[in-house]
């Protein structure tokens, strides 16, 4: 007998091809991964194109709703509520990634009576004081959802909310398909040596304040190797201006780089480096990109997914955050023991291959759907 098509709406505030972060990258994995697997995904996010046209990707459609206005990160959009409660219609599961409290307002309004699982990205850390007032939101939310995901069980231990939480949580670690990925052409990769040579360390990620790059730069003082920074966001330019003033020429700023730039870059690296400093870096997808890639790693230890990608003296170097000193001292040891760092590369890769496969990823959310929605038929 042939197992039916179940479908599945997931709802945040951003998706490909608007912007192309981790939570978007986890998104796009599931939405292509379980296709093959008797689910059917649409997105549905908020875009600041005026079109806010439908696209498909990657075999899966992505709706959008126009932003409005944004207000402490939270975008809101008024034709949201429409749009979001058309396409629940249609779904058999409602997939929410938090955090995003406009979500929660949409979910209430349009009164869900569908099976319901969010993902839990991350705990609220910066806006504090909005956190009070959307407090009592945020538990009505997470209490009226069937299901609740984190990604790393390091995440489920420290999260007092998700230990509130506890008896519905899952956890389902963050999966990369390796296969997706852009094999770089011998040019870029020629290119890319030319540049720096064969021995660099790397940083791939937004340049937010949450990811300890200034703490990165403080620790580049007083050694000489190549570090290299790809990617943008709102803090480059106060990074600049702490290189410029500490008279740094090892730390090179990139800036948004193509996909097979992105690999070449993985590729050739000596180590990636991963200073996150608060928990608002609730895995690491980058990170997770270093151990795909066979590298060894440098994070540090923050309570979240990233001591589950990176295991201290087996896969790279954990550091107390914030600690420019400490994160010195690893990235010399590193650079001065190459067949130690080889070896953490490949326990890295092949803990990658062990834990954190997409395949593994929607096998895990695919027996959740089915789960959710076979309780529902139940009730």
């Amino acid at each position: 007998m042939r197992t039916r098509i179940i479908k599945v709406l997931h709802f945040y505030k951003t998706a490909f091809p608007d912007s192309m972060g981790g939570v978007e990258q986890v998104i796009n994995q599931i939405a292509r991964g379980t296709k093959r697997l008797g689910v059917e995904s649409e997105v549905l996010s908020l875009t600041k194109d005026r079109n806010a046209s439908t696209l498909e990707i990657n075999g899966y459609l992505t709706h959008r709703a126009k932003l409005d206005f944004q207000l402490a990160s939270t975008g809101f959009s008024a034709s949201a509520f429409l749009r979001f409660s058309k396409l629940a219609k249609q779904a058999d599961v409602i997939h929410y990634h938090f955090p995003w409290p406009f979500m929660d307002v949409v979910h209430f309004v349009a009164n869900i009576k569908k099976p319901t699982v969010v993902s839990y990205h991350s705990d609220i850390v910066k806006q504090q004081n909005l956190l009070k007032l959307y407090r009592p939101l945020k538990n009505r939310f997470l209490l009226s959802v069937d299901r609740i995901v984190a990604a790393s069980p390091n995440y489920l231990e420290t999260s007092d909310i998700l230990k509130k939480f506890s008896r519905k949580v899952t956890v389902i670690p963050y999966g990369l398909d390796k296969a997706t990925y852009p094999m770089p052409k011998a040019e870029r990769l020629q290119f890319w040596h030319d540049q720096f040579g064969p021995k660099f360390f790397l940083f791939v990620g937004a340049l937010r304040y949450y990811k300890g790059l200034h703490i990165l730069i403080e620790a580049a003082q007083g050694i000489d190797y190549p570090i290299l920074i790809v990617g943008a966001g709102p803090i480059e330019a106060e990074l600049k201006v702490q290189i410029a003033k500490l008279g740094l020429c090892n730390i090179h700023l990139l800036g948004h780089l193509s996909d097979e730039d992105k690999v070449a870059l993985l590729t050739l690296c000596y180590g990636v480096l991963f200073p996150s400093h608060l928990r608002s870096e609730a895995f690491g997808v980058s990170l997770l990109e270093g151990a795909m890639y066979g590298k060894p790693m440098i994070s540090s230890e923050i309570g979240t997914g990233t001591t589950f990608i990176n295991i201290a003296n087996e896969t790279g170097l954990v550091v107390p955050p914030s600690d420019p000193e400490a994160l010195r001292e690893a990235i010399k040891y590193l650079w001065e023991h190459p067949e130690q760092a080889a070896e953490m590369g490949r326990r890295a890769e092949e803990r990658y291959w062990k834990h954190f496969t997409a395949d593994q990823m929607v096998h895990s959310y695919v027996d959740l759907y089915r789960d959710l929605v076979k309780n529902h038929h139940l009730t």
